[in-house]
């Protein structure tokens, strides 16, 4: 397979992409639920060069990166591609981006004049961040080059939330300045499986992100309450991940008081997934099967290696007799709708759903328009939305923090890059407001099931140990969660 190299600057740190993999030994402290496994590649990890080891690369170094300036023409990346790219696009991503070295003067007159810089000073990185956006819905492409390199010279990835977001979108404008036009936006390959250091770092995101958390937990006691009575029950999950939400389902259960169903899930994952030799579906039904031997659970794992899209009601296996209940978490947002095809494969999705007949299904969705909205709308709402994620995680990581480096880097990084740089079904993160998911839901034929107080006390209660800032409230049955007064994961339960 050919891959995509690229080397991105923010401020003082060169940040390359590229892979590495798990080992299994450590699998157990890592095993994670992802938010998704379709986004920038798969291949990407972020490693930090800073100024003072660019130093020392010597003299030949910083002549080559000279030569590079004089031949930049303004284009504002850093990228290694392979030969599979067109010729015009080699040319325009070959370029390089700003460059630390001890000879700044030099470095400056490449990218913008003294004079430049001086001007927007005063400007902050938002309103900078906004001009750019505006000057690339407008194609003038020479002037948003020009403030993205002002830009990076203004802004860290280590600095306060309001750095590390500004750092991340203008490298998400530079990768749209870099493809637009030309048609590449496959070139991103944005749907292949994660890495084992995104993996890890989505779990971390689930751990120190209460939205996020408490967005599972919603779902998992909505879910516990339809086993109450019954026998037999089927939970089908059309993207189980890496299980994870399931074993606190199980250990939640384990605990419940009275004669406990015998449970059956059936897990949905894209067929590459079987192959994997950590984290696979095969290895996933196996811990979670072990997990119910201890906890003395009658449990059976179905996995099922399919793409959602081709999922038919026969592979799944439902019996007569059973409770079915269906879970979409992190999900439903990744299958293109009416905006990206006629197929419609989202609300098809649903309409199948509705067939099996389920006593429940439960939907966790961030809430922010990513999916309609056109470019500048969408700029701004990610800009918002991933704002208070960023200052969010201040409440419970520092700022100096690794594991806060690989979560912002590996989860928020990416979906930051798809929303804003892709377009048509190259852009897979097309998140929609809790309104919209109602409607749809609604002319899918289900009607709310309310997420039951005792579900949402316990979720008050322990949100509450994180920060005051963090906030959860009912609206319509569904439970929202969010940081101050921006709203960030709605989870909802339907029948």
């Amino acid at each position: 397979m050919s891959l995509v190299r690229s080397a991105a600057f923010f401020g003082n740190h060169e940040i390359t992409y590229t892979s590495e993999s798990y080992s299994s030994d450590s699998y157990d402290a890592e095993i994670s639920s992802r938010l998704a496994i379709r986004r920038i590649p798969s291949h990407i990890f972020l490693r930090f060069e800073t100024k003072a080891s660019r130093t020392r690369e010597g003299a030949s170094d910083d002549n080559a990166a000279a030569n590079d300036d004089d031949d930049s023409d303004n284009h504002v990346y850093g990228m290694e591609i392979d030969g599979e790219w067109p010729d015009a696009t080699r040319y325009a991503l070959l370029h390089d981006s700003p460059k630390e070295s001890s000879s700044s003067d030099s470095h400056l007159s490449s990218i913008s004049s003294s004079k430049e810089l001086l001007f927007t000073a005063n400007i902050t990185p938002k309103s900078l961040l906004f001009e750019c956006a505006a000057y690339i819905h407008n194609g003038k492409f020479e002037e948003a080059s020009r403030m993205i390199n002002v830009l990076r010279q203004r802004v860290s990835i280590q600095g306060e939330p309001s750095e590390r977001i500004a750092a991340y979108m203008v490298e998400a404008l530079a990768a749209r300045v870099a493809i637009s036009g030309k048609g590449l936006y496959k070139a991103l390959k944005c749907k292949e499986p994660p890495s084992s250091d995104r993996l890890s770092a989505m779990q971390v995101l689930f751990e120190v992100c209460p939205c996020f958390r408490f967005g599972f937990m919603a779902a998992n006691g909505a879910i516990l309450e339809a086993f109450r009575d019954e026998n037999r029950v089927h939970i089908i999950d059309f993207d189980i991940n890496q299980g994870s939400q399931y074993y606190t389902l199980l250990q939640t259960l384990a605990k419940t008081p009275g004669k406990r169903p015998r449970v059956r899930l059936t897990g949905v994952d894209d067929p590459e997934s079987v192959q994997r030799a950590v984290g696979g579906l095969k290895i996933i039904g196996q811990r979670l099967e072990q997990l119910a031997k201890d906890l003395q659970l009658s449990f059976e794992f179905h996995a099922v290696a399919s793409e959602t899209a081709l999922v038919s009601p026969l592979v799944l296996g439902c019996q007569p007799g059973e409770a079915l209940v269906v879970n979409f978490a992190f999900q439903l947002h990744h299958m293109p709708d009416e905006s990206v095809s006629t197929v419609n494969l989202r609300d098809q999705l649903l309409r199948m759903v509705k067939s099996l007949k389920p006593k429940l299904v439960t939907v966790v969705e961030q809430d922010v328009n990513t999916n309609t909205a056109p470019f500048l709308t969408r700029f701004a709402e990610a800009y918002n939305y991933y704002s208070a994620v960023f200052e969010s995680l201040d409440a419970t990581l520092a700022r100096d923090s690794q594991d806060r480096m690989n979560v912002e880097k590996q989860c928020l990084a990416r979906d930051i890059i798809n929303v804003v740089a892709c377009e048509g079904e190259e852009r897979i993160e097309r998140y929609e407001v809790a309104g919209k998911w109602r409607a749809r839901m609604s002319m899918a034929g289900f009607s709310s099931c309310p997420i039951s107080r005792n579900v949402k006390n316990e979720i008050q209660t322990l949100i509450e140990q994180y920060s005051n800032r963090f906030k959860v409230r009912e609206e319509t049955g569904a439970l929202h969660f969010g940081w101050e007064d921006k709203i960030l994961i709605v989870s909802s339960a339907w029948r």
